[in-house]
């Protein structure tokens, strides 16, 4: 890890500096830079992590055409030579399709990209998902890098390099492990996130705390204010430390073959089924991750697995992050069999990520339905 962030991390202290947190994959490693107002410093980022760069395909959400413009421009005043295309994609999960992916694909063609090409993915997760599976497929495989323009994407989808698009069927069905060359992070670019995109990702940033980072809890506890009021350097830290926790879960289990990784799905069984059986943006994301890392202590609790005051303390900071804790319209009986399709099933049981203590969580098997019901109703 970059000794500037485990450093201020550790301290517990707010730092204006901008720090690096590395993703040690050996020679795939690649950092994470977190900055504020510097778009003029992205060239230089770029320039060490891609040295030979000749050509870029920036791939940006519609909804941040200003940005990816902006960035288009100081990418080519990095050299004359330097060559950079530009193509949108529609905001919304429907882009997590083959048929945007193909659309991706034959603008890349078109525009002469090959294999020394660079796709730099600008927005959130959904377009992050979506070019980094192109850079995965094009010829084979071309290099990555993430601008990631949501709270939700720079703690997590950005980092760890799954990429992919949905099937009817299912989210995030087909795609590919691809780990990018260097993750770019700007905390001015939320300044005009809606209030509610903003706040849903605060829900990941205490997942953090709770699954691997206790002392982080207890920051976010008392820099939650600040947090909700955007204050740069306080989200700096809040971004390095989760980045910091995804970063040692990777490297620990890339590929998801240890069940390590399963870890980042605290919460997330019981929100995947609120969000299929609600519909589609009903809930936000981060909203329906809060309310599920609440069904999951309350289960934990039912189980014997920790104390009720986790569950006390978790409530009161995801209500002071501005996220719900409650869902009043959860389906219990439609959810059940979404959450049996979820991919911890093993042998027809019921699996669960569920915290033993704040900074610890486990993989529980066997789980019994009496007791899954019971926490969905706890939350309701």
């Amino acid at each position: 890890m970059d000794s500037t962030a485990s450093t201020s991390s550790q301290s517990g202290e707010i730092s204006d500096k901008h720090p690096t947190v590395t993703v040690d994959l050996g020679q795939r490693s690649y950092p994470i830079e977190i900055t504020t107002a510097a778009t003029e410093a992205f060239p230089a980022s770029v320039s060490k992590a891609l040295p030979d760069l000749t050509h870029a395909v920036l791939i940006h959400d519609e909804a941040v055409e200003s940005y990816a413009a902006e960035l288009q421009q100081k990418l080519s005043d990095i050299r004359p030579s330097v060559r950079v295309d530009r193509v949108d994609v529609p905001s919304g999960e429907p882009s997590k399709s083959f048929q945007q992916l193909q659309r991706l694909l034959d603008a890349m063609l078109a525009c002469g990209a090959d294999r020394r090409s660079v796709v730099i993915a600008v927005g959130g997760g959904v377009v992050g998902d979506l070019a980094g599976f192109a850079a995965a497929s094009f010829a084979r495989g071309i290099r990555f890098v993430q601008v990631p323009t949501t709270l939700l994407a720079m703690v997590d989808s950005s980092v760890g390099g799954k990429t992919g698009i949905n099937l009817a069927g299912g989210k995030n069905m087909v795609g590919a492990f691809w780990q990018p060359h260097l993750v770019w992070i700007d905390t001015q670019v939320m300044n005009t996130l809606p209030e509610r995109s903003f706040l849903s990702g605060l829900a990941e940033v205490v997942k953090y705390g709770v699954i691997d980072d206790a002392e982080f809890f207890c920051d976010l506890e008392r820099d939650a204010s600040a947090l909700v009021q955007r204050q740069d350097a306080v989200l700096r830290q809040a971004i390095e430390r989760s980045c910091q926790s995804k970063a040692r879960v990777v490297n620990e289990d890339e590929r998801e073959t240890s069940g390590r990784r399963a870890i980042l799905n605290y919460g997330h069984t019981f929100a995947h089924a609120i969000e299929a059986t609600a519909g589609y943006g009903t809930l936000l994301h981060g909203e329906a991750v809060s309310i599920g890392m609440q069904m999951a202590a309350s289960l934990a609790i039912d189980l014997g697995l920790c104390e009720a005051d986790l569950l006390t303390r978790q409530t009161k900071l995801l209500l002071d992050c501005g996220l719900p804790v409650r869902f009043p319209d959860a389906d219990v009986q439609a959810m059940l069999p979404v959450m049996m399709r979820d991919k911890k099933v093993e042998h027809g049981k019921l699996r669960f990520i569920l915290p033993r203590k704040l900074g610890q969580v486990d993989l529980v098997g066997d789980v019994d339905q009496a007791n899954v019901v019971k926490a969905i109703h706890a939350h309701r």
